[in-house]
């Protein structure tokens, strides 16, 4: 099943047993953003939330590979990327 955000109304969330450092880092991180450690956090959930799962990335990558027929290797992948490079 795939979630997505419908607009309804929101929830809270609580999240226990934060490292001390770790909410520290959080909430420096807010700070320098301007926001407060729950407007941050919200906005760092909303951006997780809209990406999709690893799972779902590479099952759509097999997806187009098995759709196109497309099978370069590595080594070919990295001389088109450096291809206009000087």
């Amino acid at each position: 099943m795939h979630w997505r955000y419908t607009g309804s109304m929101p929830v809270s969330v609580t999240i226990r047993d934060v490292p001390d450092d770790a909410r520290d880092e959080l909430a420096a991180r807010a700070a320098r953003a301007g926001q407060s450690l729950q407007e941050y956090l919200r906005g760092q959930l909303m951006e997780l939330a809209a990406k999709p799962s690893p799972d779902l990335f590479w099952a759509r990558v097999r997806t187009r590979v098995e759709a196109t027929g497309s099978h370069l290797t590595a080594e070919q992948i990295l001389a088109a990327r450096d291809a206009d490079r000087p």
